[in-house]
């Protein structure tokens, strides 16, 4: 068991400081700074066959999730935290909450996989899912008025075209219209945006990317503003369901939390550098990433993230899908694969990937930037663009 009073909290540290020492909660019986894993899935009744230890039964609860939930409570300055099994279970959590008949209003653009579950699966749920431009509050605000709506998700920045949403005016809208607004942040982080203070409702992040950073764990999050009768019936969704995360999980994340900060701002001063210098290459169409001052929703972005602009952005490659296909598989120390946010740098085509319907440009590349010399980062994507422009101008 952690002591509470050797919170970081107590002291008043940073955010970057408490996140560092995971609260720096320290185990009472070893006194060690790395708190133990807690395995077991049963717990021993009280002889009156209470449980004042307030554990029962490892499905629906765990010490070292409890852990990892405090670290994300403070982190998004939230009255309470929940991690799942992963990204898409903490979302499907809130939309099976929901009673049925809601209506959800949800981006045109979006993580794909959760697109996808909402337009062909919410419905045996009797949720009606009505899918908007986020990044046009004009056409939110119609949205809302022309037929009562329970529930608005949004995600920023957007992926893969990272748009940039204006969560204190979704916010307001949303609730003019007693509806709730649940946040995606996996991309931003709870380093670059803390949509709470915005006014959003819950913060989901898919905790495989940012929050662990180190591509080896599967999991998901939630964090809310209020312990209202919403969040209680998506804990009972969460238990009920099997959805927890299980404690090695919640362990390697709390260890990739200690670094978050370090590793986001890294990653965003990469994709910054990269932005810049791609934007002004022969061989990319556009850049799109919101640290640019040509991006539509730069400002926006300036006003709403603090201390960074992210580490994904995408490229459009001159030639086409095949010339941006191409690129891709030339290069050497990006890694050609899915999911974004670890100490690795990854590369993506997002249109092959998403298949049919999808609204990436098929030119398209998606970019996930990590960790490593930037310079070396450079070279090899600038070596692969331009032997797919060869490529291209030969054929």
């Amino acid at each position: 068991m952690m002591s509470n009073k050797d919170s970081a909290r107590n002291y008043r540290s940073s955010r970057e400081t408490a996140a560092a020492q995971a609260l720096g909660r320290v185990d009472e019986r070893t006194r060690a700074v790395v708190g133990p894993i807690h395995l077991s899935s049963t717990f021993i009744r009280d002889p009156d066959n209470q449980y004042r230890s307030g554990f029962s039964y490892g499905r629906a609860d765990n010490e070292t999730v409890r852990e990892l939930e405090a670290v994300l409570a403070m982190l998004e300055d939230a009255e309470s935290a929940m991690a799942f099994g992963s990204g898409m279970s903490a979302a499907v959590a809130v939309f099976a909450a929901l009673p049925p008949g809601s209506r959800v209003l949800a981006p045109t653009v979006m993580y794909w996989a959760l697109r996808n579950w909402l337009a062909d699966d919410a419905r045996n749920l009797g949720l009606q899912v009505d899918f908007v431009d986020m990044a046009d509050l004009a056409k939110v605000s119609a949205a809302v008025a022309a037929r009562p709506t329970q529930l608005i998700w949004i995600e920023t920045p957007s992926n893969p075209l990272w748009n940039v949403v204006d969560i204190a005016g979704v916010a307001e809208i949303a609730h003019s219209a007693c509806a709730k607004l649940i946040v995606d942040s996996t991309c931003a982080s709870p380093v670059l945006t803390r949509p709470l203070a915005l006014g959003a409702d819950i913060v989901m992040h898919s905790a495989s990317k940012y929050l662990n950073g180190h591509s080896d764990v599967i999991a998901g999050v939630l964090a809310t503003r209020s312990k209202d009768e919403l969040w209680a019936k998506i804990s009972r969704v969460r238990s009920s369901h099997g959805m927890l995360l299980g404690p090695f999980e919640a362990f390697l994340v709390i260890r990739g939390i200690r670094t978050l900060h370090l590793r986001v701002r890294a990653s965003c001063a990469t994709a910054l550098d990269l932005a810049r210098r791609f934007s002004r290459h022969a061989a990319v169409a556009e850049v799109l990433y919101p640290g640019l001052p040509s991006h539509a929703n730069h400002a926006l972005a300036a006003r709403q993230m603090v201390g960074g602009f992210g580490g994904m952005l995408s490229i459009r490659v001159h030639g086409g899908e095949a010339a941006a296909i191409a690129t891709a598989a030339q290069v050497h120390l990006w890694k050609r694969a899915t999911s974004l946010g670890g100490v690795e740098s990854l590369i993506e085509h997002r249109a092959s990937i998403e298949g049919v319907g999808t609204p990436c440009p098929p030119d398209l590349l998606r970019l996930s930037c990590g960790i490593e010399t930037v310079e070396d980062l450079f070279s090899d994507l600038e070596q692969a663009l331009r032997h797919s422009q060869m490529h291209s101008h030969a054929s």
